[in-house]
């Protein structure tokens, strides 16, 4: 996903999911007084525990003190979403993306193990499970994105068959593993689904990980790739759709724009898409492996709700991140209508700017800080080649680094898969990484 950490917000996943793997037990929360609502009111309260409200919660600590800020959150893992691409093409283990919650939130900080469900801006308030009411004086919404697998006819229930799997579930990223090593011959297919995603890059990252797999096994020459997307575009920002074309060409993937999967029919291996550009026209594929990216969409919560916006999602300023009705209401990362792509690259930018806008509001005065979008993946192209994607709002590129980062680099490889997770356990949720702004001044004023 992003090199900063792609949207770990895992809040609607199985919570205690961490229990059953091998080596996970061993690890202990600090938090062992998780409770339903110590108090009843919060300077600051935040919702969610994913990447964006954890990294949120440190820095609110920092501002009003730990014993004036609670996060909802009714997970009892925090996951490190960026590395399911590599755990789906066996490049690493689901134990290595896992840390208890307790972990995770801030020492000293309140953690409203629960689930919200209603928000009540004009009361500053709302509202959890148990009709147990948590007021505030400020608000920051970071419910992160909700999978929805039961769009697509005959899932979830298809995960019990072999030959599928999707690296966006924690219950579903190893059996992407385990096809692919089961694989013999036959239609490698992956698809990305006509809805907003996060981190619109995964979909084809584990299609170029099978690809190297296949060719390292020596059974590519019996695999027909074929990438079924929903999109009229393989990437949205042209420099770097340019040179994925040359990867896909260079690989012999075959690329099928406007197409949409509506079903899969595990008992028979077989997965049927919509012709986009002739609706109601269906195309059925046999498949020998099966990648599913699921539709997405708001979390339930915020559906209708008086932040959201017609959509169901939280309706900010696209430069300050401040609601734009409730002054004293906050989104950050997937929940949001910033019109940029859902990663956690992004959730680190937007983390530095909401902090300076938090702290002028607190202050009676107004934010001054803009988020310009910035966003980032790493498109894994191979078990050690990743171009390195950075761009704005208006999908031009933003690169932190003075070379070309549309070529494949091993050394980008390296920083996804082994610098980055220490960065985001150590910094983005501490609330010390505000993004590489910094880093491309440094980088920019040294080539002066």
């Amino acid at each position: 996903m992003s090199p900063f950490g792609a949207v770990s917000s895992c809040s609607r996943l199985c919570s205690g999911v961490w229990l059953l793997k091998p080596g996970m037990q061993k690890m202990s929360s600090l938090h062992t007084a998780a409770r339903c609502a110590a108090r009843d009111y919060y300077q600051v309260l935040v919702l969610g525990g994913g990447a964006g409200g954890i990294a949120m919660t440190a820095r609110m600590k920092r501002k009003v003190g730990a014993e004036n800020v609670a996060v909802v959150e009714p997970s009892e893992t925090h996951y490190y979403q960026p590395m399911w691409t590599l755990v789906g093409g066996g490049a690493k283990q689901l134990v290595a993306s896992a840390r208890p919650m307790g972990s995770v939130i801030p020492k000293g900080v309140e953690w409203i193990k629960s689930r919200v469900t209603a928000l009540d801006p004009e009361k500053n308030c709302v509202w959890l499970e148990n009709d147990i009411k948590v007021s505030y004086k400020y608000l920051i919404i970071a419910l992160g994105i909700s999978l929805h697998y039961e769009k697509i006819k005959g899932l979830p229930e298809g995960f019990n068959y072999p030959k599928i799997g999707s690296n966006y579930s924690v219950q579903t990223v190893e059996k992407t593993w385990r096809a692919l090593q089961d694989f013999k011959e036959g239609n490698a297919i992956f698809t990305f689904p006509n809805t907003p995603v996060k981190c619109a890059g995964a979909p084809q990252k584990i299609m170029y990980l099978s690809d190297a797999y296949l060719r390292k096994t020596g059974k590519r020459s019996k695999a027909n790739f074929m990438f079924n997307t929903a999109l009229g575009v393989i990437f949205g920002v042209k420099k770097y759709a340019d040179a994925l074309l040359e990867v896909i060409k260079d690989r012999d993937i075959a690329v099928n724009y406007k197409r949409n999967l509506i079903e899969v029919r595990a008992d028979k291996q077989e997965a049927v898409f919509e012709n986009l550009d002739k609706p109601g026209v269906t195309e059925v594929h046999q498949y020998e492996m099966l990648h599913v990216t699921p539709p997405m969409g708001p979390p339930a919560v915020l559906v209708n709700s008086p932040v959201s916006d017609e959509g169901g999602w939280v309706d900010v300023d696209k430069e300050t991140l401040q609601h734009k009705k409730y002054s004293n209401v906050f989104g950050i990362g997937d929940c949001t209508n910033l019109p940029t792509s859902k990663t956690a690259a992004a959730v680190a930018a937007q983390s530095g700017v909401l902090d300076k806008t938090i702290s002028l509001v607190m202050k009676n005065e107004m934010p001054v800080k803009k988020y310009d979008g910035y966003t980032s993946c790493p498109l894994v192209t191979g078990y050690n080649k990743v171009i390195l994607a950075e761009f704005d709002y208006n999908a031009q590129p933003l690169e932190t680094f003075p070379i070309d980062q549309s070529k494949e680099r091993a050394t980008m490889y390296h920083m996804k898969a082994d610098m980055m997770p220490l960065l985001y356990w150590n910094a983005l949720l501490k609330g010390y990484w505000g993004g590489p702004a910094p880093v491309r001044k440094l980088m920019h004023l040294g080539l002066k």
